[in-house]
């Protein structure tokens, strides 16, 4: 799926099959392989992205959310995408809340990989995220965006022979500042 709106980020190494799209709008609303969800621990939902994907998905999501016994931070855990029909999975993963130490962004990195991983052993060609542990758990969104892209292209140069488009969906226009100006694109829309 290409977006119309959508921001393209080349990263310049020889791997000219997966690419990085940044979009204005709701996790829920991407056609996509795989949505993850910026869950808590218990995978039981709570209030921004995970509430818009639980009450997206209905109720089977919370039952099937209820059989995974939680997830740690900086792991993650899939179930299918239930009444969202546009994504085949959601991919559950639970970001650190900031304390400014260097675990934090290790934290933050896993949760990127580990759902990276997630949607390439389930089949997915495409995934969508949120910005990770940005909301209430208080990660600065220039320090996220940074250590998002990086786990990321980390992730592309580990898998040089994967087909997968990644977008890092921005539901608020500081979210995408911070994503182009840790891509280096500036002001570009």
């Amino acid at each position: 799926m290409k977006n119309r709106d959508a921001v393209e980020f080349e990263k310049p190494v020889p791997n000219t099959k997966s690419h990085m799209y940044f979009i204005n709008g709701s996790v829920v609303d991407m056609h996509v392989g795989a949505i993850v969800n910026a869950a808590n621990t218990s995978l039981l939902g709570g209030g921004g992205v995970d509430g818009a994907i639980h009450r997206a998905a209905g109720p089977e999501l919370l039952e099937a959310c209820r059989k995974l016994n939680g997830c740690e931070t900086g792991n993650a855990k899939i179930t299918k995408a239930y009444g969202i029909k546009n994504a085949d999975f959601i991919i559950h993963t639970v970001g650190p809340v900031y304390s400014g130490s260097e675990r934090d962004a290790d934290l933050l990195s896993s949760c990127y990989r580990k759902s990276l991983d997630l949607a390439l052993m389930n089949g997915c060609t495409s995934i969508v995220f949120p910005g990770i542990s940005t909301g209430v758990y208080g990660y600065p969104l220039d320090k996220a965006a940074y250590v998002s892209l990086t786990a990321v292209c980390n992730w592309f140069d580990e898998h040089p022979d994967v087909v997968m488009d990644i977008y890092f969906c921005c539901f608020r226009k500081a979210e995408m500042a911070a994503y182009q100006k840790a891509a280096g694109l500036g002001n570009q829309r």
